[in-house]
């Protein structure tokens, strides 16, 4: 990790734990001052922190000085994760490969998955048992489609994507017109979904095929579990969502943004590059880039602070209200 060693250079360390819980043996980080205190309780072997970290009391565990601790313990758990995690190989019983889909070397296909007409799969490639890969999808390589996952027809998806149990790729958009009666006809969606590289898709997450051109989830965007993100709908590259977020239909969300769980953003309307977004926002209209915003509809966090404060005064001055109330009508009287 480049490192510095501060204390005990050869002892070792087999698991990873939170700084208050580890015990003998676990590596464990400081990234966030405020669990500084932690430190020199904590039983913990070896403690990750920052290259610049002094301590102000006695500390029994083994420093290791880095950069960045939480980054540092990223790669840690990449590389245990690579270590630990299954990776299958061949063909197995039971699954439907169509005669003219294209397999590459080194690839999984579990049992019961299917693979339908036409449909391009890389090298390296794991799909897991019981999903569903449609005519005329492509995978790059080295992506991870896992169990019980649906890509519909013609859709695409990067290398090193990795795609989560249930999440449902290329379903159609939402997209009804009513006529005079008000009765509603379906519009054919005759597009696809596009994933870039390096994009990660939550559990049940839904991402609708676009009623004409794609759905385009641009590279490196990380989105969380049970997210629904509407036809025609573009996310910028490293961008990322928190669960429950839910993005209507032909809205443009740019790059580099940071999405707290159930924000709610409206259709037909552009998110600037470097927007965070607090928990619950809603958002019903165009947002510059480089904003910090959260509430419903959504405001600066500073100005939704002082709303909150004042809503905490609100029984308070509501009380002297009606007490200046009577005063005055008693003077009346």
């Amino acid at each position: 990790m480049g490192g510095e060693i501060v204390g005990d250079g050869k002892i070792a360390v087999s698991t990873f734990a939170k700084i208050e819980e580890a015990g003998k043996g676990a590596l464990t980080f400081l990234a966030n001052p405020k669990y500084t205190h932690y430190l020199y309780t904590t039983g913990a072997s070896a403690v990750l922190v920052r290259r610049d970290f002094e301590p102000e009391q006695p500390v029994s565990a083994t420093l290791i000085k880095v950069d960045d601790p939480y980054g540092a313990l990223a790669q840690l758990l990449s590389l245990v994760g690579q270590a630990i995690k299954p990776r299958h190989s061949g063909i197995e019983e039971g699954c439907h490969i169509d005669p003219t889909a294209e397999i590459g070397e080194g690839c999984y296909v579990g049992a019961f998955a299917y693979i339908g007409a036409g449909a391009k799969i890389g090298k390296n490639v794991q799909i897991y048992p019981q999903a569903y890969i449609g005519e005329g999808v492509t995978i790059d390589d080295d992506s991870v489609i896992y169990p019980g996952v649906k890509i519909y027809y013609g859709c695409r998806i990067g290398k090193r994507c990795i795609i989560h149990a249930g999440a449902v790729i290329g379903s159609d958009g939402f997209g009804f017109a009513p006529d005079k009666n008000g009765v509603y006809h379906k519009i054919e969606q005759v597009g696809i979904v596009v994933l870039e590289d390096d994009v990660e898709i939550g559990a049940n997450t839904t991402i609708d095929r676009s009623t004409m051109g794609f759905t385009l989830i641009s590279h490196g965007v990380k989105l969380d579990n049970l997210i629904q993100v509407a036809h025609n709908v573009t996310i910028g590259h490293d961008t990322v969502m928190a669960s429950q977020v839910g993005i209507a239909g032909s809205t443009q969300i740019g790059s580099n943004c940071m999405f707290g769980g159930q924000v709610g953003v409206a259709g037909h309307i552009s998110v600037g590059n470097n927007v965070v977004l607090g928990a619950q926002s809603g958002v019903a209209g165009n947002i510059p880039d480089n904003q910090r915003l959260i509430g419903s509809p959504t405001v600066p966090q500073m100005d939704f602070a002082r709303q909150v404060a004042a809503l905490r005064r609100l029984p308070d001055l509501l009380r002297r209200f009606d007490a200046l109330e009577k005063d005055i009508k008693n003077n009346k009287q």
